[in-house]
């Protein structure tokens, strides 16, 4: 299967007039729409077919109470009125899965007990935790991810077990273009990548 370039509608969509939103429009999202965006991004690639993301999608008053502590002051009223936020996390234990996933060679021996394990758990949440903001955009969500927030206060309200830990919150809904910084400047090419 050769790849075919997206058009420049769908490159819009998902880079050049994508916006972290910060205000949100009073619509639901459909929870039908979220576990479609799960879909899409478990597709993309990680390393042994890893896949170590884990996500709370926060939508009811009492759950987003447990967030609100998490929260730094300046995202608080952005979160809680966001219709939805994704606490993204990593399964710091994700070579657990890998008999499954990678059912071809013994991957898991490669992560259990090896120093690289949670720099590799969190490298690749990290990158399908890209691949969600992508599918929700896709689906045409707006997102808003921040760091700005208590990632241990988090993991005791929503990973009280130890099952994963916190390192991105999303918020999703329909956006308030009334409410968007202006789009701020980017690094040029040659401030960010070269040719070896």
């Amino acid at each position: 299967m050769s790849s075919t370039p997206l058009d420049a509608a769908a490159l819009d969509l998902l880079f050049l007039e994508a916006r972290s939103h910060n205000g949100w429009k009073p619509l639901p999202v459909d929870e039908a729409l979220l576990r479609r965006a799960v879909d899409l991004a478990k597709m993309g690639p990680t390393a042994a077919n890893s896949s170590p993301m884990r996500v709370v999608f926060v939508k009811s008053a009492e759950a987003k109470e447990k967030l609100k502590p998490c929260l730094s002051p300046g995202n608080v009223d952005k979160t809680m009125t966001a219709p939805v936020t994704a606490v993204v996390a990593f399964d710091p234990a994700f070579y657990d899965r890998l008999p499954k996933l990678f059912p071809h060679a013994d991957a898991r021996s490669w992560f259990a007990g090896q120093p690289h394990a949670e720099p590799a758990g969190r490298m690749n949440a990290a990158l399908q935790a890209g691949y969600l903001l992508l599918a929700l955009r896709g689906l045409g969500l707006d997102t808003g991810p921040m760091s700005g927030f208590d990632a241990k206060t988090c993991d005791a309200a929503f990973f009280a077990d130890g099952s994963a830990k916190s390192f991105m919150l999303i918020n999703i809904g329909y956006g308030d273009p009334a409410k968007l910084f202006p789009r701020s400047p980017r690094l040029d090419f040659e401030e960010m990548a070269s040719f070896a």
